[in-house]
């Protein structure tokens, strides 16, 4: 009896190890996010930074090199087209040096010979043309009494005709010796001599407002040197800097998505122009990458945008496709099998494996044509150890 009594104790020891190592080392349900197989629309963009812009900038410069007086207009003034908006003073010319003046009084007396060569060119030409002008009419009143043959007649009025075209020549050499001999003696001047003391008024040239002023204190600048921006801000556009390969996908006329710009709304835009000319830009890893600008109108009305200037970033998306009824699968489920797209479905508590035909994607969706259904419920980035069957169970969200 004792015997029994103890091979029994013995048993259900046997049975206690054996159920708990049967418990710790039973297959447990792994844990996984699960996400739903809907139907909706689907966008598919091309996303970039961008930057607004003045569509119709004008800069106004310097029309000569000299003193540039204070500028008082400030980025925002407004202005109208002809008002003065800057006062230049013309630099005087500069002081030549002993030398330098010998030259020009040199130039000076060789333009005035050349000159008198010319004018007596002239008056030698203006003789022959008038003998050849008589010779001409004699002829004629010769011709019409039978005199002389028509030949002899036509070779006078040649002549004449000739002799009118190297008076011609002579006056326009004359005249340019006339030039020669001014520009030499304003070289000559220095200091303030014939120099205008008077500022030059610079106005501008369209309506609109100083959107940069390049120059503000009193300062000395060249000619063409660059003095303030001037533009409507309420013409505004966006340029977006796209990798080539994106451009190629971007038309003119697609819609743009308008966000990060500072307000609360997503604005809506269109694509006017892509240019045709690519440009080479180092990213900022240092990568050289060959880049598209595209130009973005607003589709929005003004009032929607009007807190926006000149030079703003805004984030751009640019709808390069999209289908308002797709069946779309979270990117997240999608891994490689093999060569096609598979998933895992949640179904009675395992994971089931699919093989699926995807179509467009974008970052977060893809279109799904084949191989799972509206309603399906998707592992979310399974992990590589979970396998076709495995128990699992919903993760609390």
């Amino acid at each position: 009896m004792r015997e029994v009594f103890r091979n029994r104790r013995l048993l259900i020891g046997v049975l206690v190890v054996a159920a708990v190592l049967a418990f710790a080392l039973w297959p447990r349900a792994t844990a996984v996010d699960v996400g739903a197989i809907t139907s909706g629309p689907l966008l598919v963009t091309v996303d970039e930074e961008g930057e607004t812009r003045v569509r119709d900038r004008f800069v106004v410069t310097s029309p000569v090199a000299g003193e540039l007086r204070r500028v008082e207009l400030e980025p925002g003034d407004s202005v109208k087209s002809g008002q003065t908006i800057v006062m230049v003073r013309p630099a005087p010319p500069t002081p030549l040096d002993a030398r330098a003046r010998a030259e020009a009084v040199a130039a000076v007396a060789a333009g005035e010979a050349t000159l008198g060569r010319m004018r007596a060119q002239r008056a030698q030409a203006a003789t022959a043309l008038t003998r050849a002008e008589q010779r001409a009419e004699r002829l004629r009143r010769v011709f019409a009494a039978g005199g002389v043959a028509q030949d002899e007649l036509d070779a006078r009025e040649a002549d004449a005709r000739n002799a009118a075209e190297v008076v011609r020549a002579a006056e326009f050499a004359e005249a340019q010796a006339q030039h020669d001999v001014d520009a030499a003696r304003a070289r000559l001047l220095d200091g303030s001599a014939g120099h205008s003391t008077r500022d030059i008024a610079v106005v501008a040239p369209v309506d609109g407002v100083v959107l940069r002023r390049h120059r503000e204190s009193q300062t000395v600048v060249p000619a063409g040197d660059p003095l303030l921006e001037i533009g409507d801000p309420r013409r505004l556009e966006i340029v977006a800097d796209l990798l080539s390969s994106d451009a190629v996908r971007a038309r003119p006329g697609a819609d743009v998505l308008i966000e990060q710009w500072g307000g609360d709304e997503t604005l809506s835009g269109r694509i006017r122009r892509v240019e045709p000319s690519g440009y080479t830009k180092v990213s900022a890893l240092g990568v050289e990458e060959q880049r598209v600008n595209v130009v973005i109108d607003f589709s929005d009305p003004g009032a929607a945008w009007d807190a926006l200037g000149d030079g703003y970033r805004v984030e751009v998306r640019i709808v390069i496709w999209q289908e308002q009824n797709v069946v779309k699968v979270p990117l997240g489920a999608l891994f490689r099998r093999g060569d096609d797209w598979a998933v895992l479905v949640a179904e009675g508590g395992r994971a089931r494996l699919r093989t699926v035909s995807i179509g467009a994607r974008n970052a977060t969706e893809a279109q799904v044509l084949d191989g799972i259904a509206e309603g399906d419920e998707v592992i979310l980035y399974p992990p590589d150890t979970l396998e076709d069957g495995a128990r699992v169970t919903r993760r609390p969200a």
